[in-house]
């Protein structure tokens, strides 16, 4: 199975076109910064191709402000964004996917070139392919003629992006949802009570043990009871551990218990549902430190199965982790502009300050770089 090992990116948000961001990435990448260094914006990179892929591509641009919002520093300042990403299989074959889009008046974002390339570990040529230009809309998206093609399309539309800092007493998570919107668990967890129901009824096993994580966190908890309305939607109603009968609602959660139960119910879904790539943005927000160390355990544990990427800030988090998952990010200013740079440590380099100390703890005391502002 083909992962995506590399990612290279110029021009987007934060990230200026004279300092690309190149990130290498493994089963676990733990990008770390402060507020404000760019880590949410590389996040977005990838809900931009998720849309991409999706054929949906202007009216995500359109919804975020235009493409204003997109270019470092305006289109006064930047016209393109380039970004290329890389793949290799276990036999060291790699494809490459790169893409450009650039401005266009009417505050339009359109993508002016796609390019393929394949290039097989026993063979000295690679196979170079530039799709049409659509300009609105990603022609790979579109493309069902050519089986290296469609593999690409699948793995880039299967790299899915999940924050789930809403978790306020209105949030969608917390509504009841249509039975038939559960094929795979949505990037806000909207559809949360409806993809823990087909959970139950095919795959119990996993069930049984997303449930067995929320009581580790939630101690009064005891199970889920999900039964359909008239109305073809479910609401996420429990039980506690008491002798009572009495139905709580999830208004009656709170909130990081709900954030908890939409993170276990992602990282610990069966493995027949789960993404090829999972990108979560802040999963630590709102967590009690014991429930961090348990999401550590269901990311690692997820890595089997998807490559996971991560944006934090949280120092319990990250001492969870390899060294050489690590990534810090941070803002430089050159000039009169700032921009988002990435360094991935390592563990060499480390080796003698991490005799004494975590590597949060050199994070704070800006050894590492990212300082927190």
């Amino acid at each position: 199975m083909s992962k995506l090992n590399r990612i290279e990116i110029s021009g987007f948000k934060s990230i200026s076109p004279e300092h690309p961001l190149s990130l290498d990435l493994h089963d676990v990448t733990v990008i770390l910064g402060a507020n404000g260094s760019g880590k949410s914006n590389i996040i977005s990179f990838f809900k931009m191709l998720n849309f991409m892929m999706s054929g949906s591509f202007q009216k995500y641009v359109e919804t975020n402000g235009g493409s204003q919002g997109f270019l470092f520093y305006g289109s006064r300042y930047t016209q393109a964004i380039h970004a290329t990403l890389s793949f290799r299989d276990g036999q060291n074959n790699l494809d490459e996917y790169r893409v450009g889009l650039s401005y266009a008046q009417g505050d339009h974002l359109v993508i002016t070139s796609e390019q393929t390339t394949v290039q097989y570990a026993d063979r000295p040529v690679p196979s170079v392919k530039n799709l049409p230009v659509n300009f609105k809309e990603s022609v790979l998206a579109g493309r069902t003629d050519n089986a290296t093609l469609r593999v690409l399309r699948k793995i880039l539309a299967n790299c899915k992006v999940y924050q789930f800092h809403d978790s306020s007493m209105t949030a969608p998570m917390r509504n009841a949802s249509y039975l038939e919107i559960d094929n795979y668990l949505q990037s806000e967890a909207d559809n949360l009570a409806a993809f823990l129901f087909r959970i139950k009824r095919q795959y119990p096993n996993d069930y049984d043990r997303i449930v067995s994580y929320i009581r580790l966190v939630v101690p009064q908890f005891k199970d889920f009871v999900l039964e359909p309305g008239a109305n073809d939607k479910i609401l996420l109603k429990w039980k506690d551990d008491s002798a009572s009968d009495y139905l709580f609602l999830p208004h009656q959660f709170s909130d990081g218990s709900m954030r908890f139960i939409a993170l276990a119910t992602l990282l610990l879904q069966p493995r027949k549902l789960m993404p090829r790539m999972i990108i979560i943005d802040e999963p630590e927000l709102g967590l009690h430190p014991y429930a961090i160390t348990q999401l550590a355990e269901m990311i690692k544990d997820a890595s089997h199965n998807a490559q996971i990427i991560v944006a934090t800030q949280s120092p319990l988090l990250v001492d969870e982790f390899e060294v050489s998952d690590i990534v810090v990010v941070e803002s430089h200013k050159e000039s009169d502009k700032n921009y988002t740079t990435a360094n991935h440590l390592n563990q060499d380099a480390l080796s003698k300050w991490l005799e004494d100390y975590s590597v949060s703890e050199l994070w704070e005391k800006n050894v590492i770089g990212g300082r927190p502002l």
